[in-house]
């Protein structure tokens, strides 16, 4: 029986060799990449069963990255590998498409289930979590504007390069847009967001996971 295929996503290369060591026994490791940009693109060319992905990633987070893969592939699983034992961080990863939320620091002895889980159509997560409380704060989100609806893609994305602390023109030349577009881009999200500060959207990325602190 053909072994499920798998990619990684982490831009910490000792995470991606430890998942490496536990799960190359039962999976065939097909990529791996560093940044939620980068992870896009292999799952595109890929097409792997699985991914195992960080939340926190630079240029664009493991959440966003799962919504932009989402436009291409239904069938992937997606398994978030993050610190965050936050309950709307769980509830943000599984409402983009995710499959199952496990913290780093119980990896070893979670990650292999939850992949099990995913590949029998069910969510894992991760039992420090009550998924209880995850399901009901997901449902809460589906009945209100979220951060889906009030932004687009593309200003995301920009979000999450100021929270990083990225200029005007690093931000141009990552996203291959003009400055002015970024400025146009930054004016548009604290417009729709109603803040007034670059201190209020860094506050505003990092509260609703979009960036790490």
């Amino acid at each position: 029986m053909k072994s499920p295929r798998v990619l990684l996503a982490d831009d910490h290369a000792i995470v991606i060799e430890g998942l490496r060591r536990v799960l190359e026994p039962d999976f065939e490791i097909v990529g791996e990449a560093a940044d939620g940009h980068a992870l896009v693109a292999a799952a595109e060319r890929l097409r792997p069963d699985i991914i195992v992905a960080d939340i926190s990633m630079p240029l664009l987070n493991g959440i966003e990255a799962t919504r932009q893969i989402r436009k291409f592939s239904r069938k992937v699983r997606i398994i978030f590998l993050t610190m965050h034992p936050d309950v709307t961080y769980a509830s943000e990863a599984l409402s983009a498409g995710g499959s199952g939320y496990v913290l780093k620091s119980s990896a070893g002895a979670e990650i292999l289930e939850a992949i099990r889980e995913a590949l029998s159509g069910r969510i894992y997560v991760t039992p420090s979590i009550d998924r209880a409380v995850v399901q009901a704060q997901m449902e809460r989100a589906g009945r209100r504007d979220n951060l889906q609806s009030e932004l687009t893609p593309r200003q995301r994305e920009v979000l999450q390069l100021i929270a990083e602390g990225r200029s005007s023109k690093q931000m141009a030349e990552i996203l291959h847009v003009s400055p002015r577009t970024v400025e146009f881009h930054k004016y548009r999200i604290m417009k729709a967001l109603a803040l007034r500060t670059t201190a209020e959207l860094v506050h505003y990325a990092i509260k609703r996971g979009i960036a790490s602190a």
